[in-house]
């Protein structure tokens, strides 16, 4: 393994045998690499550049051809989109891409060269090298294995590890340390590069689905698989006095109200709606995964690493899978936060909406139930989704009314005591 401590970080040769596997090649980038099985293969400048070459003219051509390329949310000019490229440039660096394929290394490498900058086929992999000036002298260093992923994986590691502390220090992204053209590792986690929309809209991808809201459960749903709270414990026949509630209000067109013969579809709560407290916990969460369980993970994955042979090394693999599914709550939860719109709580005595805390008389029994977002759900705690077959009645009406919710388990009856 490399370390920041040497005069000069490794060439592509070095660290293919840093990881522990035998280097070939090279092949001039442009011609036919000779590897038709799977494996890694490093792309390598001939000499480290103090600057990146990169071309302003090419840069505005991607821009024009991309419609929906953006820089922080915006549409960049090509100087601004041409700076951000530059400063993840590794002056100390003549690696510039580390890719893996579990099918032809040659084919790979080829359909690399042969995408336009914005496409993404033939393979759209390394296509920050389509803004270099030239590519004349880049040529590509590949080792065959039958464990491409995880040989990837390690080249990264290993590269990271040897970038010199003078060229982290400039970098704009120092938790995720790729090649220049890299932008994700193998296990998802991305470069913060800024960009989004960098390629053209894939034209045989299925178009997304229209959002639908569904009021009534299909009867095949699970007892408390939308988040609503569990069907009341079967009690012994008893007589008791008749409950005083208050008066229901029959307001026409009501959905769920006993006047209305019929339920009517319930105040529809947007899909993106989240509540303060919510957002909280998501934030909690998304802290935790970032500053304490990676840390940890990456430190599983360096320890299985010493024991050697990636390819039948169970505590590796254990740790890659954990790391995967790490990365990819975190991408989930920066996804839900990005796209959430904050609900403040309704005031005390309004009618119900998302964040409201109802008590309710459940057929004698009172209960209270706090309304929230679908990602906050924990009928447990009395934490009820608004798209649950109970949250979805509840929401829009005031205290007093009695609302009627066909689940699964069959028909409850609520009367709505108090909304705080």
């Amino acid at each position: 393994m490399y370390h920041r401590t040497m005069s000069r970080p490794p060439d592509a040769a070095a660290l293919l045998r840093s990881v522990g596997l035998m280097a070939d090649g090279p092949a001039v980038w442009g011609r036919t690499v000779p590897a038709q099985g799977p494996g890694v293969f490093v792309i390598e400048m001939p000499e480290p550049r103090a600057t990146a070459p990169i071309e302003l003219t090419r840069v505005g051509k991607w821009i024009e051809r991309v419609d929906g390329l953006l820089l922080d949310g915006q549409r960049p000019s090509s100087r601004a989109l041409a700076g951000r490229l530059a400063s993840f440039w590794l002056p100390s660096e003549t690696i510039l891409y580390v890719g893996a394929t579990d099918a032809s290394i040659g084919r790979r490498v080829t359909a690399i060269a042969r995408t336009e900058l914005g496409d993404r086929r033939p393979h759209s992999g390394a296509h920050w090298l389509k803004t270099l000036r030239s590519l004349d002298g880049i040529r590509v260093w590949w080792t065959l294995t039958d464990a491409p992923e995880e040989y990837e994986d390690a080249l990264l590691a290993a590269f990271a590890a040897a970038v010199p502390a003078t060229d982290l220090a400039a970098l704009p992204d120092r938790e995720v340390i790729l090649p220049w053209a890299n932008l994700r590792r193998p296990t998802g986690e991305r470069k913060s590069t800024g960009l989004t929309g960098s390629l053209l809209a894939d034209p045989d991808a299925p178009a997304p689905a229209k959002p639908t809201f569904v009021v009534q459960v299909p009867d095949g749903d699970a007892d408390g698989a939308n988040g609503e709270p569990p069907a009341p414990k079967a009690r012994a026949a008893t007589t008791r006095t008749p409950r005083t509630t208050p008066t229901p209000r029959a307001r026409p067109g009501a959905a769920g109200t006993a006047a209305t013969g019929a339920p009517a579809a319930a105040p529809v709560v947007a899909a993106e709606a989240l509540t303060a407290d919510g957002a909280e916990r998501l934030r909690a969460e998304l802290d935790e995964l970032t500053t304490v369980r990676r840390r940890e993970v990456i430190a599983r994955i360096r320890t299985a690493k010493e024991h050697g042979d990636l390819k039948e090394n169970s505590d590796y693999h254990a740790a890659r899978e954990e790391q995967s599914f790490l990365e990819g709550r975190v991408q989930a939860i920066e996804a839900r936060l990005r796209s959430a719109v904050i609900v403040d709580a309704p005031v005390a005595g309004s009618t119900v909406g998302l964040g409201s805390v109802v008590s309710l008389d459940d057929d004698g029994e009172a209960v209270t139930y706090t309304i929230v977002g679908a990602d906050e759900s924990d009928p447990k705690s009395g934490r009820i989704s608004s798209s649950s077959p109970v949250g979805r009645a509840l929401i829009g009406h005031d205290a007093g009314d009695e609302v009627v919710v066909q689940t699964p388990a069959g028909e409850r009856h609520y009367t709505i005591l108090e909304i705080g």
